[in-house]
Parts: C-alpha cells; sequence; structure tokens
C-alpha cells in the first residue's frame, strides 16, 4: 500500500490525499507546482481507535434505529427470562430451607424442575438474541459497504458492531434481571399455591441473576454481531457493495453442514428413542432441541423453497400476492429470522399441550394437578417470549423496508394492495412456521407417545390446533401490518428523505 490507496484501488482511511498541479500559466508564485493544494485533505489524521470505533456504531445506531430497538427488546425479555428462571433455581436450592421442605421438594423433583427451566431459559435467549443481532447486522450492510468503499478497516466494523451489541445488551440485562425478579416471585407463588413448593420456604431476591443475564445478553448479542459481520467486513469494498445491494443468498461453510447434522442427529435420536420406551421422557428434549437448532441453521434455505411452491400459483391471487412472493423468495434469509423463533413457539406449545391433551384422551386424566399447571406455565411463558421476538423481528424487517414500500408509492401502487403483499407476507411466514414447528412436535412426541399408549399419533382437539394456527397467524398479521400502516400514513417523499 502506497499512495494514499489500498489494494482495491481506494483511498486508505486516514491518509492524506494530495492535489495536482495547476494547469501551466496558473502556478501560484508562492507554491511549487507539486505541492498541496491549501484546501483540507480528503481525509484527515485517524482518530484514535476508541473515537472511530464509538463514532461507526454511534452513526449505525442512528442510521438503523429499528434494528437497535429490536435488538434492545429481545435482550430483555431474554433477559427477563432468565433473571426468573435463575431467581427460582436459587429459591428452591437456598441454605436455609428446613430439612423436611428439601425433602418434600426433592420428592417432587422441584429442582430438577428449576434447573431445567433455566437450562431452557438460557437456549432461547441464546438463540432469539443471535437471530435478532443477526438481522440487525445484516440490515447495515449497505452502510458497512460504503464505510469499506471510502477505506475504514475490517477491525473498525467488527469493533463498531461489537460496540453497538454491547450498548444495546447491557442496560437490557440490568432491566431484565429487575423485572425476572417480579416475574420470579409471581412464579414462585403459583408453585406454592399448587402444592410444589412446601410451606416454610419463602422466596429470596438473588443478585446471582445479574452476572448470569450480562453474561448471556452481552456475550451472545457480541458473539452474533461480530460473527455476523466477520466475512462481510473481510470482504473488498467492491464486492461489499455487490453484496449489500443484491444479498446473500447461500448459506456459510459451517451453517449448512451443522443444521444438517442437527435434524440428522434430531431423527436419529428418535428413532432410538422409539425401541427404547424407558429413556423416551428423558429424550425427549433432545430431539426437540436438536430439531429446533436445525431448522434455525436451515432458515434460509426452508424459507425459499417453501414460498416458491406458493409463488407457483401466486398468479391466480392476484399480483399482491405474487409479489409478495417475489420479496419472501428473494430475502429467504431476512424472512427466515422471523421464522425460527415461530418455529419454537410452535414446537413447543403443540408438544407441551399435545402430551396432556392425548393422555386425557387416552386415558381420562391429563395427569397431576401441579404438574399440569407447571406445564402450562412454562410452556406459556416461554411461547410468549418467543413469539415477542418473532413479532419483534418482523416488525424490524418491515420497518427497514419503508423506503421500499415509499418507492413503490412513487411509481403508483395503491397502499391497499401494499397491505395485502404485507398481508400474504405474514401467510407465508406463518403458514411456514406451521408446517415446521407441527413436524418438530411430531417427531418430538412419536416415541415418547408410542412407549406409553402404543400409538405415535397425538391427540389435539381441532379447537386447539385452531387456537394455535390462528394465533401464528394473527400475530404475523398485526407485527408486518402495523409498521406497514404507520409508513403508509405518511408522504412518500417524507418517508424517503427520513430514509
Amino acid at each position: 500500500m502506497s499512495g494514499g490507496y489500498a489494494e482495491s484501488g481506494g483511498p486508505v482511511l486516514g491518509t492524506p490525499t494530495y492535489g495536482v498541479p495547476a494547469p501551466p500559466g496558473q502556478q501560484p508564485t508562492h507554491t511549487p507546482p507539486t505541492a498541496p493544494l491549501s484546501a483540507p485533505p480528503l481525509f484527515t489524521a485517524p482518530p484514535a481507535k476508541g473515537r472511530a470505533t464509538s463514532g461507526l456504531a454511534r452513526a449505525a445506531l442512528r442510521g438503523h434505529r429499528a434494528s437497535f430497538i429490536g435488538t434492545v427488546l429481545a435482550a430483555l425479555f431474554a433477559a427477563t427470562v432468565v433473571s426468573a428462571s435463575t431467581m427460582l433455581l436459587a429459591a428452591t436450592g437456598a441454605e436455609d430451607v428446613p430439612p423436611a421442605a428439601r425433602r418434600a421438594m426433592a420428592a417432587s423433583e422441584v429442582g430438577i424442575m428449576a434447573a431445567g427451566f433455566l437450562i431452557v431459559s438460557v437456549y432461547l435467549s441464546v438463540f432469539v438474541i443471535a437471530s435478532t443481532m443477526g438481522t440487525a447486522v445484516t440490515q447495515q450492510h449497505r452502510e458497512f459497504a460504503m464505510l469499506r468503499a471510502i477505506g475504514a478497516r475490517p477491525w473498525q466494523i467488527r469493533r463498531a458492531v461489537a460496540a453497538q451489541a454491547v450498548a444495546a445488551a447491557v442496560p437490557s440485562a440490568v432491566a431484565g434481571f429487575a423485572l425476572g425478579g417480579v416475574l420470579a416471585r409471581w412464579w414462585f407463588a403459583g408453585m406454592a399455591d399448587h402444592g410444589l413448593i412446601p410451606p416454610g420456604v419463602a422466596f429470596t431476591f438473588s443478585w446471582v441473576a445479574l452476572p448470569v443475564c450480562l453474561a448471556v445478553a452481552t456475550v451472545t448479542s457480541a458473539l452474533a454481531g461480530v460473527l455476523a459481520a466477520s466475512r462481510f467486513a473481510g470482504l473488498r469494498p467492491a464486492r461489499a457493495l455487490e453484496e449489500a445491494a443484491a444479498g446473500r443468498r447461500e448459506l456459510g461453510l459451517l451453517r449448512l453442514p451443522l443444521g444438517l447434522a442437527a435434524v440428522a442427529g434430531g431423527v436419529v435420536v428418535s428413532s432410538v428413542l422409539a425401541g427404547q420406551p424407558e429413556k423416551a421422557g428423558q429424550g425427549s428434549f433432545l430431539v426437540l432441541l436438536l430439531f429446533c437448532f436445525g431448522v434455525g441453521l436451515l432458515g434460509p434455505r426452508i424459507v425459499g423453497p417453501v414460498a416458491w411452491l406458493v409463488a407457483r400459483s401466486a398468479g391466480r391471487l392476484g399480483s399482491a400476492a405474487e409479489l409478495a412472493m417475489l420479496n419472501v423468495t428473494t430475502q429467504s434469509r431476512r424472512f427466515s429470522a422471523a421464522v425460527v423463533p415461530l418455529v419454537l413457539v410452535v414446537a413447543f406449545g403443540t408438544t407441551k399441550i399435545a402430551m396432556h391433551t392425548t393422555a386425557l384422551h387416552r386415558t381420562g386424566s391429563a395427569g397431576p394437578a401441579p404438574s399440569v399447571w407447571m406445564d402450562y406455565a412454562v410452556t406459556g411463558l416461554y411461547a410468549g417470549f418467543a413469539a415477542i421476538a418473532a413479532a419483534n423481528t418482523l416488525a424490524m424487517i418491515t420497518t427497514e423496508r419503508r423506503r421500499d414500500l415509499a418507492l413503490l408509492r412513487l411509481i403508483g401502487t395503491h397502499p391497499l394492495r401494499l397491505r395485502s403483499m404485507a398481508a400474504w407476507e405474514s401467510a407465508v411466514v406463518a403458514a411456514t412456521a406451521l408446517l415446521l414447528g407441527t413436524a418438530i412436535a411430531l417427531c418430538t412426541l412419536a416415541p415418547l407417545l408410542r412407549s406409553a399408549y402404543g400409538s405415535a399419533l397425538p391427540y389435539l382437539p381441532w379447537t386447539t390446533a385452531l387456537g394455535i394456527s390462528g394465533g401464528v397467524l394473527l400475530l404475523t398479521l398485526l407485527a408486518t401490518g402495523l409498521p406497514v400502516h404507520t409508513t403508509l400514513r405518511r408522504r412518500a417523499t417524507e418517508t424517503l428523505a427520513a430514509a
């Protein structure tokens, strides 16, 4: 590198740029022909590393407020659930618990349940935060490409993303820690009312949850952001600009094989458990995690083909449906970030509900009342968390597309057609999540139900199935429709100027 230019041919950030000599006959008498012009250089001396990184981070946050707010909300809800689970585990395992109460809780396996809640909470939090942060970084690729074109170094972009992640995660973790204390107290009281926690055991607010929340939110956000930006930050400026405009369709070198391995592992474990009824209950949760992990990694490859199948008939459904299918197909990576949390909602919810409805249908009893309450309470908590994360991601995606919507309005597209397009996109996302979540639930339940009742098919009342389907569809419609409605209320020129 010399003369102020990098290998790619662009100027290097922080390298002075000198002027060219004036034409003959116009040379200034006080300046040699080859001296720099008196005007300030195009690029001044580089600022300190910390100031450069914080400046890039602030610029990214200002330009993508919707992504930043979405990341903050995801980290907030994740920290709330992790905090509540940690405090519940600390309260049930405190040293001042009377021996008799400790033996009673050991008999009802309260400690094991509390530890399982914490594991699932951390798993869901890592999954949702990583997905949301990855989406936020992807939406900033255009700005990163422009920074690379004017000479920004890859390490500057990576550090800016890490600073952005920390700025979003730390306040969210602290606030979620406090909210988790409120949620844990309600949770503890419900367990005590249903006899799972014996009298004499009091709830205590535990500060141990704070470092756990900070670790999960901050480390996951920073790591996910840096990983999402690493490959893009290392591209040459011309290639970065091209990929920012067209988007990246293929999966990474590790993401595809890891996703396939997770799905294959779920199939293998499910098959093994089918032949070992005594271990079906213990291994069913592992099957659920493997399938959800695999679907999360393979999301772009799954959403695209489903949208393509629907698009085959889109010509008969109108131009709005056709445009929606084209958007989902060409931007499958973006929409898959919203599908994955919805898959978790459907898979977890359907698995837990179907276990009790099948038991009630087969034996006349759904199980002990305290256990049924606990399962439904935990399922509702996790499903609500994942549903909020999915709605948050869909709102982020739609808000970031406000410029595209404004351009469509300027070329004469009617607002009603744009709303119809958004509704069709929501329907595709909901249908994909329902299909994948139901498939995961069936594979998870198959060995468990076969060992208990001799049949792998669960029983799910049609009202329950309709409620799950309608809830997912309503969630996607609201999360997509409200940002579109807000955008369309403004003039298209104002939206373009703001974007």
